[in-house]
């Protein structure tokens, strides 16, 4: 049986990078609808666990009020081992993680939540591999003036300047951006949102 055609379909997310990355697939949300959730993670949580919690949570949230619109939400994190990098709360912290990740490999997580009217939560992770070049204090300092990793998993941007520090990357660039796009694709139309072929 295929799936009920949907036209409403609502970003709950402030990012404008995930706008963005949709708009670049042709896709133009009818409503953005960003939603605040507590970030904390839970004690022992895994870095996919965390991911997964928050991107239902936001879809969850926004669905209760849009009744009848499919709405996507998405949550990041950087992880290192166990250890999750979400946003840096100041320069201080992004120092930390920068420190942390150089010379070194790390995932990208990204989890996917679709709200479906009259159907269950719709989810995926997606795990990108990113591997940085082993950082100076100069390449360290010279980023954090730029001021690019507020507001960043991680505290970097694989599409801005940061984009300089990766060596190597395996699996879904879009994934480290904030929203792996082929994954998400497949999602929509597998769920009746009319995505062009």
């Amino acid at each position: 049986m295929p799936a009920p055609s949907h036209k409403d379909l609502i970003l709950a997310s402030a990012s404008p990078r995930r706008r963005e990355l949709l708009n670049q697939a042709g896709i133009i949300p009818s409503a953005i609808a960003p939603v605040e959730v507590d970030e904390t993670p839970l004690a022992s949580e895994k870095p996919g666990d965390y991911t997964r919690r928050l991107a239902a949570q936001k879809a969850t949230l926004v669905a209760k009020k849009n009744r009848g619109a499919l709405v996507l939400a998405a949550d990041t994190a950087v992880a290192v081992g166990v250890r999750i990098l979400g946003k840096p709360g100041d320069r201080a912290e992004a120092e930390k993680f920068l420190k942390l990740l150089s010379g070194r490999r790390h995932r990208v997580i990204t989890s996917i939540a679709l709200a479906v009217p009259k159907r269950k939560l719709v989810l995926k992770t997606v795990t990108t591999s990113v591997s940085f070049k082993r950082l100076t204090a100069g390449e360290i300092n010279w980023y954090l003036e730029c001021g690019e990793w507020q507001g960043k998993a991680g505290g970097y941007a694989i599409q801005g300047k940061a984009g300089a520090f990766v060596k190597r990357i395996n699996g879904s660039y879009t994934n480290v951006v904030g929203l792996p796009l082929y994954e998400t694709l497949a999602i929509l139309r597998a769920h009746g949102y009319p995505v062009t072929d």
